[in-house]
């Protein structure tokens, strides 16, 4: 624990804080013991951040630069965290749980997302509008100014860079709240702000209470912007104070995906997007494949396969687990895990049964053994309820149409996936999935690049791509009357 101080503050204007509301124990999920402590801002901290941001915005120290000046600064960002990703990564493990070698592809992810976006900062481009000869019109995009980004627990590294990295590269000043589960990694962005040169008060990163801090960012007057990443109660709450300011957000508020399996499909290759899918993070996952429709021909072959996958994970702390492997580590705290086994309990009660797993683990930390549930019905709660956890559910149906149905039968629609060797029955389906993003014969596939967001509960805006470069901009049109 070389990289563990015993006390962590916030960053607010260039200088490191203490927070007005006091301290909070940040908890090793690994272990179920405290590993640190964090300083907890308040809304009277919100305010001092919101100010510089708003300051340095206003300004104009960020927006009047050359877009490639803004772009080399914003990779250079991305540089730091790699140079940096042994002690970013040993620190992530021991506040989230994920696995060691997960750590570092989540950095290299981070990292990723700066290298794209310092690359698309000189990519967003006005155009002139023809109006006759007695007119010259062109638009321009310019910064909205404030973005406030309120970061979830489950990958407070990559989806902090996601936002932070489109908004610099547009000339935005940025406050982010961190998840009070897992606060310590995002001081490395205030650290990598201050190594390229970006002016105090461009980028703050303040701990608080989703509902002191979190709720007074979102309502704050000087905000232009927000970004949230998290269940669909608090995006809710957020979107509202925001609306009373008539302040945009891009919402991203997860899911309840599935994958349709049909007749045809390979199953040894799924196997692997099984392991991805649900027990990547622990399945801790916006995304995660949580929901299996298998055609009945297959449904026995599949199960089988899926549980042998489930069944051949070594579960323990992520700090033991250095490389990349079969292995998965704690959720990020025994609440969620109890709530997860709880749900899944009843599942049971109601008719499921558990092919694999089911259980808390009787070891130390936040351990739940990566499960399976058969004989579930879409009407079920396990079904319908995004549980946030190495939980995957299997359904099965006849037709190609019912599997549709199951499919986009729930108030989410994040992402969904069809596995076929048919294009013209693959094509078909992802018309007709109702989700913000498609995989065919591949889970997670795409990238950096690909746009990602959800219909339905899942929210709203897209992020990634060059799509989420419009979240932070705003179009200006000028109009010249000619003599």
């Amino acid at each position: 624990m070389s990289q563990i101080k015993p006390y962590w503050q916030n960053y607010i204007d260039g200088t490191w804080v203490d927070g007005g509301a006091g301290r909070i124990d940040v908890i090793n999920p690994g272990t179920g013991e405290k590993l640190t402590e964090h300083a907890l801002a308040d809304a009277g901290d919100v305010d001092r951040a919101v100010m510089a941001a708003r300051r340095v915005h206003l300004s104009g120290v960020l927006s009047d630069l050359r877009p490639v000046e803004r772009g080399r600064m914003v990779q250079a960002m991305g540089h730091y965290l790699m140079q940096h990703i042994d002690e970013i990564a040993e620190v992530l493990t021991l506040e989230q749980g994920k696995p060691l070698w997960e750590s570092r592809i989540e950095i290299e992810g981070a990292a990723r997302y700066f290298e794209y976006y310092g690359n698309q900062a000189e990519t967003v481009e006005g155009r002139s509008i023809p109006l006759g000869k007695d007119y010259f019109d062109f638009t321009t995009y310019e910064p909205f100014g404030v973005s406030a980004q309120i970061i979830p627990w489950n990958y407070p590294v990559e989806m902090t860079a996601r936002s932070l990295s489109a908004a610099l590269a547009t000339g935005n000043t940025i406050v982010i709240k961190t998840p009070e589960l897992t606060p310590l990694t995002n001081a490395w962005f205030a650290h990598a702000a201050e190594a390229v040169g970006l002016p105090k008060g461009a980028v703050n990163v303040l701990c608080g209470l989703g509902h002191e801090a979190g709720a007074a960012l979102s309502a704050h007057p000087h905000v232009n912007q927000i970004v949230f990443t998290g269940s669909v109660g608090t995006g809710v709450a957020i979107a509202t104070a925001a609306a009373k300011n008539v302040v945009p957000c891009v919402l991203e508020l997860g899911g309840k995906s599935a994958a349709i399996v049909h007749d045809d499909a390979d199953l040894e290759a799924f196997e692997n997007d099984v392991r991805w899918g649900i027990f990547f993070n622990a399945g801790q996952v916006c995304s995660a494949m949580s929901r299996v429709i298998v055609h009945k021909s297959r449904h026995d072959e599949l199960v089988e396969r899926i549980t042998g996958v489930a069944k051949s994970l070594s579960v323990g702390p992520g700090i033991e687990r250095t490389e990349f492997g079969a292995n998965m580590g704690a959720m990020v705290s025994e609440a969620q895990r109890d709530r997860a086994a709880g749900m899944v309990s009843d599942a049971i009660a109601t008719g499921a049964t558990a092919a694999a797993g089911g259980h808390k683990m009787n070891i130390p930390g936040a351990f739940l053994e990566p499960t399976i549930l058969t004989n579930v019905t879409p009407d079920m709660a396990i079904a319908q309820e995004e549980a946030f956890a190495p939980v995957l559910s299997v359904l099965s149906f006849d037709s190609d149409e019912q599997a549709i149905e199951i499919a986009n039968g729930t108030e989410y629609g994040l992402v969904g996936g069809v596995f076929t060797q048919d294009i013209n029955r693959a094509t078909q389906a992802a018309r007709q999935i109702r989700a913000g993003q498609v995989f065919v014969n591949e889970w997670y596939a795409g990238g950096v690049e690909t746009p990602f967001g959800g219909y339905g509960k899942s929210g709203y805006g897209r992020e990634k791509g060059r799509e989420a470069l419009w979240n932070y901009v705003q179009t200006k049109n000028v109009a010249i009357r000619l003599k």
